[in-house]
C-alpha cells in the first residue's frame, strides 16, 4: 500500500469513493473535487493499493480558526501557508473499512501537517466519531455552526 498526495489525474477514482462513501448532499460533487485538485492537490492524501484507491483525506489550509460551510464550496479560499489544515473529508472504501486504513493517512496528515508548521488540524464530525478523533488527540469543541448535508456536525481540533 502506497499513500501519495494527489494529482488531477485523480479526480475521477476520488469523486466514486467519495460517492460511494457518503450520502448524497453530503458528498462533493465530481466537479468541486475537480476544483478543488486544481487549488490543493498536495492536500488529498491517497491510499492506493496497486490500481485501487481504499482511503483518502482531503481538505484545504488556511488561517480562519473554524471549519465553515463556504470552505467546502470556494477551493479559492486555500492559503498554502495557512496556520490551519481543515479536514473535509476521511474516506475508506465500505469494503474495507474497520482495518486501520483512515488511521494510516490520518496519521499521515497529522505528520505532514506538524511538518509544514501549522499550528493544527481541524474537522467537523457526526456524535458517533467522536471517539474515533478523541483517539489522535483531536478535542471536541462542541456543535459546529454548519450545515453541511442537513447534518449535525461537532467541530474538533488538534493542536500541533
Amino acid at each position: 500500500m502506497e499513500i501519495r498526495t494527489a494529482t488531477t489525474a485523480d479526480c475521477q477514482a476520488i469523486s466514486q469513493l467519495e460517492a460511494r462513501c457518503f450520502p448524497p448532499a453530503e458528498a462533493a460533487s465530481p466537479a468541486a473535487i475537480a476544483d478543488r485538485l486544481q487549488h490543493y492537490p498536495s492536500h488529498f492524501w491517497l491510499l492506493w493499493e496497486g490500481d485501487r484507491l481504499l482511503s483518502f483525506v482531503n481538505g484545504m489550509a488556511t488561517d480562519e480558526p473554524d471549519l465553515t460551510d463556504a470552505m467546502y464550496a470556494d477551493a479559492g479560499m486555500h492559503r498554502e501557508d495557512g496556520r490551519w489544515q481543515m479536514l473535509f473529508g476521511v474516506v475508506t472504501d465500505p469494503d474495507f473499512q474497520g482495518r486501520g486504513l483512515a488511521s494510516r493517512v490520518l496519521r499521515r496528515v497529522i505528520a505532514d501537517a506538524r511538518e509544514q508548521g501549522r499550528a493544527g488540524v481541524v474537522l467537523t464530525c457526526k456524535e458517533r466519531l467522536l471517539g474515533f478523533y478523541a483517539r489522535f488527540g483531536f478535542v471536541d469543541e462542541g456543535v459546529s455552526a454548519s450545515e453541511h448535508g442537513g447534518v449535525v456536525w461537532h467541530q474538533m481540533r488538534l493542536r500541533l
